[in-house]
């Protein structure tokens, strides 16, 4: 057992000394106020791992940590494959992070890349791709806002031609915006449109028709259209489903083209293990997410640690007064504090 003592001026900033130096396990041995009557002292111990507990992991095959059961927990009520969670519960076992949240990060930094859209300027434009009802309209939309609203140079195609009411609702957007909108029919028209269009502006952003990623013909569609242009497609899909489906849908339209995910209704559901499925199945790249239907601030750039906390919430950490510590702290924080009075 590993014991130290720790003075600081109050009780918090003691707790936090213990939780950086000895991490989340430590156990609190004793608290005091300082001899000099100015501060506080706490004595800390942690139970150091033994090479008998390294042989029995060894053994049994069992390399579960605290940290790594939470999130194994996490990707279950997500609904993630067992195979991912798998996958993502090593990785969090191999890093030594102060939180469960931080642990889910740093797994899902070794397993997926995180490239948000550039928000200044880009050579090739965007056409959001996916199933209908997706939110590809909107997310177009939104995406020329935020162009907008940084000042950037931006224009926007339409090759949806199929959907009733699709060029009205962004021509409504376009209009409030002062966005110019081009509406085109086919792959000839939309490279002839996005030739001319990457002349003018920073970022041009399409809006396809909405695809049937098991339908061949609609397959073979999309691919004309990313084909017709130097286009990056962008999947976008709206979270919750079936996981297994949505794996599927992440292949298919990466066999398209797509090399990114944008995940849309994240305000409309609890669980993201669809999202992840399908951009492991796609080996797609995660870049924005959607957390709100407004136009103007509905987008929101995801990188791990963000994502980590959507999947696992970080855990609101409770600090003892020093007149008055708690005999026991088992949460948030996870250190236990057994306090001799």
């Amino acid at each position: 057992m590993r014991l130290k003592s720790y003075n600081a001026p109050t009780m918090a900033e003691a707790m936090r000394l213990v939780r950086e130096e000895l991490g989340e396990d430590a156990i609190i041995v004793s608290t005091q106020r300082a001899s000099d009557g100015q501060g506080v002292r706490i004595t800390a111990a942690l139970e150091e791992i033994t090479d008998d507990d390294d042989i029995h992991r060894a053994l049994t095959g069992d390399d579960s940590t605290p940290f790594a059961d939470k999130v194994r927990a996490a990707l279950e009520y997500h609904g993630a494959p067992a195979r991912l969670v798998d996958k993502l519960v090593r990785a969090a076992q191999t890093v030594e992070v102060g939180s469960p949240t931080m642990a889910c990060a740093a797994a899902l930094e070794d397993m997926f890349d995180f490239a948000p859209l550039p928000e200044r300027k880009s050579p090739r434009p965007f056409m959001m791709i996916g199933p209908p009802g997706s939110g590809k309209t909107i997310t177009t939309a939104k995406l020329a806002a935020r162009a907008r609203l940084a000042g950037r140079p931006v224009g926007l195609i339409t090759a949806d031609t199929i959907r009733a009411g699709a060029v009205e609702q962004l021509t409504a957007f376009t209009g409030i915006l002062e966005v110019e909108l081009r509406q085109v029919r086919g792959a000839d028209g939309l490279g002839l449109a996005v030739n001319e269009m990457m002349q003018m502006y920073d970022l041009v952003f399409i809006d396809s028709p909405g695809l049937n990623p098991f339908s061949h013909h609609d397959m073979d569609f999309l691919k004309t259209l990313v084909n017709a242009a130097d286009v990056e497609p962008i999947l976008v899909m709206a979270a919750g489903g079936d996981a297994s489906e949505a794996a599927d849908m992440g292949e298919a339209f990466s066999a398209s083209g797509a090399t990114r995910v944008l995940a849309t209704r994240l305000d409309m559901t609890r669980r993201l293990g669809a999202i992840l499925s399908a951009a492991d199945a796609g080996q797609l790249m995660f870049s924005e997410v959607s957390l709100n239907p407004h136009v103007a601030t509905g987008l929101c750039a995801v990188n791990p640690v963000s994502m980590a906390r959507l999947i696992l919430p970080p855990e609101e950490e409770l600090q003892p007064r020093v007149d008055e510590p708690p005999a026991e702290v088992l949460r948030p924080t996870g250190i236990r504090s057994e306090v001799k009075r």
